[in-house]
């Protein structure tokens, strides 16, 4: 076998593993979208993804490797905020509203995926920590730059700005029947008064 054959089979190979973990990465993301981290199994990824157990272990040992790729997957469908534009805000009070209001949207978009995994977490460690350094510490990120934004935060002005960016924050705010808009004016009010 020619060196240039060699070449082109591992590259060949590399390809179809790289797809083999894509479509196992895809399958499962979809399955915890759908019934929760807690509740998919690895023979569903499996048959979902079109594959065996052993090539769902093979390319993914344990949830600490699967997360990230599950996550990477989602997050290419359902991007992350960004936040300069309402940070840049003139008014300390739109900087907030802004911010939580572009948060919110996120949050109602991703909310059947992380309406279970933080249900979930309470079961399932990897998840707790996943999400943890996760979509908690985008969430606390905001918080550090909406803090900077106000100048010297206050105590409670801090604490409510954590109150604010809570996922559950959010679906207590919705569930009182806020829109995006009006739950987010809402907090904006009660942390800049």
């Amino acid at each position: 076998m020619s060196t240039q054959s060699r070449k082109y089979e591992l590259k060949a190979r590399a390809e179809s593993q790289k797809e083999t973990r894509d479509r196992i990465a895809r399958s499962a993301a979809e399955l915890h979208e759908e019934v929760g981290v807690a509740r998919t199994t690895v023979a569903e990824i499996a048959r979902r993804a079109g594959v065996s157990r052993l090539t769902v272990y093979n390319h993914f040992p344990d949830l600490d490797v699967l997360l990230p790729a599950c996550a990477a997957h989602y997050e290419g469908i359902h991007p992350r905020p960004v936040f300069d534009e309402t940070l840049a805000s003139p008014e300390p009070a739109d900087r907030v509203a802004g911010s939580l209001e572009l948060l919110y949207a996120w949050y109602r978009e991703t909310e059947p995926m992380f309406g279970k995994a933080f249900s979930d977490r309470a079961t399932v460690p990897e998840l707790d920590r996943f999400l943890a350094g996760g979509v908690e510490q985008m969430a606390e990120d905001l918080v550090v730059r909406l803090e900077e934004s106000l100048g010297k935060a206050t105590s409670d002005q801090r604490t409510m700005l954590r109150l604010a960016v809570d996922f559950w924050t959010w679906r207590r705010l919705t569930r009182e029947g806020l829109d995006d808009r009006g739950a987010s004016r809402l907090m904006a009010r009660m942390v800049v008064g």
